[in-house]
């Protein structure tokens, strides 16, 4: 065993004990790959007050920049009002140079604060959230992309309302991320209120970015549809855009798309109000009709209104996944616990026998999270206790932060290609 699971094995954290978990079996990743890998969890921080606690945590690296040219690991995540309904009055980020051995303490992003705009003739508060930090290979900078948030001036969420893809660069000298940008959309009036919000991007060889997003055009539930966006290390701009995908229902529509990359195809997945969809592409801008997740028996995976996300081995596609029939009526949307496992990627399927939990269900919501690619031989899935409604603390849940570890067992080959 390496130092780095010796550590996480016998060591704590800010006076955090540190969850050793059994190892997890596989299906030998389709039977080519390392046949299991092991997992641990800990905790990067907890705030839960009663009326505020974190959410939407996610991490990116920064190469080189940690203890012996580790990776620096910058976290951010907002702070939730509990009184409200997605309400986010400030941006906090905190980093680890030691591979999450230790953390710093957790610092609010000024430059990530909400703003105030004039809307309507309305002097309105302005927030960036459902942040999700990347490493981008070709400009070497930490680029985060999310979506704004209009508020009323009494904070509450406005209907209808402008929204922007939000976008910043961090700075590891500092630790502190830049001042959020919105990226230009081709047609205004379409895209009126269209952004990235805790979408899983893609990045290309050549700088690239996949990047999908959903809008709401006007009289219509929301779309999903795939950009091509360029980074000159300063500016987010529309290159090209895919089809657009919709339902014809009595729900919201499609929403929170993520992308990966795996054997020469692009995949996408949707969250819906009643279920989930997941589709393919060859050229990730052009994809097939979506179709329903289930297991590969045949039955339905069982998530519904909330995000998925990938995470991608070289000899392996997963899909991470909060679902029904898991002992947790009593979590909100069945939020919890967060489930990981082994997508057939021919029959776009998931296979049962391989799920496993990454994160334990303690009462509260677990459905807002990201993915992280730390090394060849480790992911990252983070997410914290979002504290609504008020109550779920009788079940254990306390705002804990967490990290759960994937720690492969064959090396991901993809690693320097994807370079989160």
């Amino acid at each position: 065993m390496n130092q780095r699971r010796k550590f996480i094995k016998n060591s704590l954290i800010g006076g955090i004990s540190l969850m050793a978990v059994p190892s997890c079996k596989t299906l030998g990743f389709g039977g080519q790959g390392p046949g299991n890998y092991d997992l641990t969890r800990d905790v990067a921080a907890q705030y839960f007050d009663g009326e505020m606690c974190y959410v939407h945590p996610r991490g990116g690296i920064v190469p080189h920049q940690g203890v012996g040219q580790m990776p620096e690991i910058a976290m951010t995540m907002t702070t939730l009002d509990l009184a409200g309904s997605d309400v986010f009055k400030g941006m906090y980020g905190l980093h680890t140079q030691d591979l999450g051995k230790t953390w710093s303490p957790v610092e609010k992003q000024e430059m990530m604060s909400p703003r105030f705009e004039t809307i309507d003739g309305v002097r309105r508060p302005v927030a960036a959230s459902d942040f999700w930090p990347k490493y981008h290979h070709q400009s070497k900078q930490l680029l985060g992309i999310g979506h704004t948030v209009v508020y009323t001036p009494d904070w509450k969420v406005a209907h209808p309302r402008p929204r922007h893809t939000s976008y910043s660069m961090y700075d590891p000298k500092t630790h502190r991320w830049n001042k959020w940008k919105k990226l230009e959309m081709p047609d205004t009036n379409k895209f009126h209120n269209a952004g990235a919000g805790s979408v899983q991007r893609y990045d290309l060889a050549n700088g690239e970015i996949i990047l999908p997003i959903y809008f709401m055009p006007p009289e219509s539930n929301s779309k999903v549809t795939v950009l091509r966006c360029g980074y000159d290390g300063q500016t987010l701009t529309v290159l090209d855009q895919g089809n657009e995908m919709a339902v014809d229902d009595e729900t919201r529509g499609l929403h929170e798309p993520s992308v990966t990359f795996y054997e020469g195809n692009y995949y996408l997945v949707m969250r819906n109000d009643k279920t989930s969809y997941v589709t393919r592409s060859k050229d990730g801008l052009q994809y097939e009709t979506y179709r329903r997740w289930t297991f590969d028996d045949g039955s339905d995976l069982g998530t519904y209104n909330t995000q998925q996300h990938w995470v991608t081995h070289s000899k392996g596609l997963f899909l991470v996944y909060t679902r029904r029939g898991a002992d947790n009526d009593h979590v909100f949307r069945h939020r919890a616990p967060l489930f990981m496992a082994e997508v057939d990627p021919e029959k776009l399927c998931v296979i049962r026998e391989t799920e496993r939990i990454l994160v334990p269900e303690r009462g509260a919501r677990l459905g807002n999270f990201g993915v992280t690619d730390v090394s060849p031989d480790e992911t990252w899935v983070t997410v914290s206790e979002w504290m609504q409604p008020a109550g779920v603390e009788k079940y254990g849940s306390n705002g804990s932060v967490w990290v759960a570890r994937i720690q492969w067992n064959e090396t991901n080959d993809l690693f320097d290609v994807v370079r989160s």
